[in-house]
């Protein structure tokens, strides 16, 4: 076997394993180049035109299937039951401000805050704003 074939299969490989490891589709396009320039050792052309053929095939597919790519693989927001709760009324259980406070939405107690600092005293209602990490993020309603 050529040493030219076993050089190219080796930069298929380590390609796609990048690619698996790193997932941010930049190293498969150099995989698809790869497979170009073994093709082309294969067929018996020299060690330049195979090289030649890797990079053109590597800069044909960036730029013009990676864009594509990254539209279908877009990272989409995975909705979560915490979604449910932007907007929905909060009774404050504790003296709530900016920095600490509890509330009870749909059954069960959250840490909340004041959005705007300012206080909201225990008993009154609040509507959830904003969520950060676990906790609701509120502004007292008014009336």
């Amino acid at each position: 076997m050529d040493y030219a074939v076993i050089i190219w299969l080796l930069g298929i490989i380590a390609f796609v394993v990048l690619e698996a490891v790193t997932y941010q589709m930049v190293s498969i396009w150099f995989a698809l180049g790869a497979v170009g320039g073994l093709i082309a050792s294969l067929a018996g052309g020299n060690f330049t035109v195979q090289f030649v053929l890797f990079l053109v095939l590597s800069a044909i597919f960036i730029v013009f299937l990676r864009p594509f790519s990254k539209k279908l693989i877009k990272n989409k927001k995975i909705n979560t039951n915490i979604d449910s709760l932007y907007g929905k009324d909060v009774l404050i259980l504790s003296d709530t401000n900016a920095l600490e406070g509890t509330g009870k939405v749909d059954g069960m107690v959250w840490t909340v805050r004041s959005i705007d600092g300012q206080n909201i005293t225990k008993g009154t209602t609040a509507k959830v704003e904003k969520i950060e990490g676990v906790k609701l993020i509120v502004k007292r309603k008014e009336g």
